[in-house]
């Protein structure tokens, strides 16, 4: 991961940043922008980027970047980066901007106003580590050259936790893009769960527990088994805890976890499943989250429950029209073997309930296509019946620079999930089929319907190209919101 370092005075470096915003008259317009006050950078420089912000035509729009060569004279490039308002948003696109501008170079200092923000720090140090990601099986391909990276503040003590609790989140986020990532001919149910044993291991108050499928068999979690029985790699449920002493809080997060999904005996189409190796990012997520809460000693115990399974298409897989019964007894008739998260996250739900008793349970998966339908490529759909817990968490995804929307949960929908042999029909085809999902779910719930939070992140779990601080391919959605809000509970 890209080094950061805070600094208060530079061996003048070969590449300087600065931030420009747009003049005070012209916020958000496209008009000529304007230094910040208070950079502690000679007045040579800073009269030489002055004068290059007209003749840039640099609006400071937030993301933007203008480079200047200056040969023979130190620093010899300098960067103009737009902040746009200032918020900590606008830091963390420039600080994305800058990382892919200054890929080719070897290290960056980037000057910062006196008066700059802590949430303008976070911004801006996720920004430059979130979009240096890069995934790679092979040494092949390019890698950025960027290595280092000075933050040059006034007082850097004042902004060290800052920088580390952005670069835990920036790592954790990292994490879950490696998981996600992964191709799923290394990447199984067991293979997942080694991989959360080797993060614990030697972690202070940090438990975690593997089911293996014998047990799953034992104690009745049919749902797991069903869509993990067609595949020569058995299903697994890593229960991980985060404990730490005097929490007051025990929340509950469940992570979808299909390794790889073929759709089942109904099959995907070749194009719909070559991906199917990121049906598992929702259990990264909550994998990632909970070890971020650990690494910042957060004061709540989380407790992360992760189904996996691998649905597979043999003689074993089970059918549209088979009857599950799920842990604590619920019968689903599954109407479509493609609608197999659902399946396994209802056993997760129901043992959180009936078990672990938490006082809010959140579920975050790769659930549906209509997610994408209803809400585009960058949004994942909320649903939960508590108004002040779906608003709380919609704030701390939005600061922690990710997306979400909140979806009803209408009434009139519940009679469609009627079954005349089960308990209930799993994937009706009537109505909204991401709503329909979560109305199923909440069914498992029990007296915790009113503390639940469901999030379908099907779409933006997946970036088609590079785009601001995502990179091609698995964008560890969830981990950076869920770290937001589990840092607002005490």
């Amino acid at each position: 991961m890209l080094a950061i370092r805070l600094v208060s005075g530079p061996e003048w470096p070969d590449s300087l940043a600065l931030p420009i915003r747009p003049a005070a008259a012209a916020e958000g317009g496209d008009a000529p922008a304007a230094l910040p006050a208070g950079l502690p950078v000679p007045d040579d420089v800073l009269a030489e980027a002055a004068a290059l912000v007209p003749a840039a035509r640099a609006t400071g729009r937030a993301g933007e970047v203008h480079v200047h060569l200056r040969p023979g004279r130190a620093p010899g490039r300098l960067l103009l980066a737009g902040i746009g308002t200032g918020d900590e948003a606008g830091w963390r696109a420039a600080g994305a901007a800058l990382a892919r501008t200054a890929g080719g170079e070897t290290h960056l200092t980037i000057g910062l106003p006196g008066d700059v923000s802590a949430e303008a720090v976070r911004g801006l140090v996720e920004g430059l580590l979130l979009a240096s990601y890069r995934f790679r099986l092979t040494e092949a391909g390019e890698r950025p050259a960027l290595a280092g990276v000075d933050v040059l503040v006034t007082d850097p003590s004042r902004y060290a936790d800052t920088v580390t609790a952005a670069e835990v989140t920036a790592r954790m986020t990292h994490l879950a893009r490696d998981l996600t990532n992964t191709p799923s001919s290394v990447k199984n149910p067991q293979w997942f769960a080694e991989q959360v044993e080797a993060a614990v291991a030697d972690q202070p108050d940090l438990h975690v527990r593997v089911w293996q499928p014998d047990e799953l068999a034992a104690e009745g979690f049919g749902g797991i088994l069903a869509v993990g029985g067609g595949s020569a790699s058995g299903p697994r449920l890593v229960e991980l805890d985060w404990r730490p002493a005097g929490a007051r809080t025990h929340v509950v997060l469940v992570g979808k976890g299909i390794t790889f999904d073929t759709g089942g005996i109904s099959i995907k189409p070749v194009a719909a499943m070559k991906l199917m190796r990121k049906d598992m990012a929702g259990a990264a997520a909550v994998v990632a989250a909970t070890l971020g809460a650990a690494a910042l000693r957060l004061p709540v115990r989380v407790t992360t429950l992760v189904p996996l399974a691998e649905n597979a298409v043999s003689g074993s897989a089970f059918r549209p029209g088979d009857v599950v019964t799920h842990y604590g007894g619920v019968t689903s008739e599954t109407t479509n073997s493609d609608a197999e998260g659902r399946l396994v996250l209802a056993d997760a739900l129901a043992y959180a309930v009936a078990e672990l008793k938490p006082d809010l349970l959140l579920d975050l998966a790769t659930l549906t296509g209509a997610n994408a339908v209803a809400l585009g490529k960058r949004t994942g759909a909320l649903y939960s019946d508590n108004d002040e817990l779906a608003a709380d968490l919609l704030a701390a995804i939005d600061a922690a620079g990710e997306a979400a929307w909140r979806m009803p949960l209408p009434t009139d929908y519940v009679e469609h999930l009627g079954s005349e042999v089960a308990d209930l029909y799993s994937a009706p085809n009537q109505g909204a089929g991401s709503v329909l999902a979560a109305l199923y779910l909440r069914e498992f719930t029990g007296d915790l319907r009113g503390r639940w939070l469901h999030i379908d992140m099907s779409a933006p779990s997946w970036a088609d190209g590079d785009a601001a601080e995502l990179s091609r391919g698995a964008t560890g959605w969830g981990v950076r919101g869920l770290l937001r809000w589990l840092g607002t509970i005490d």
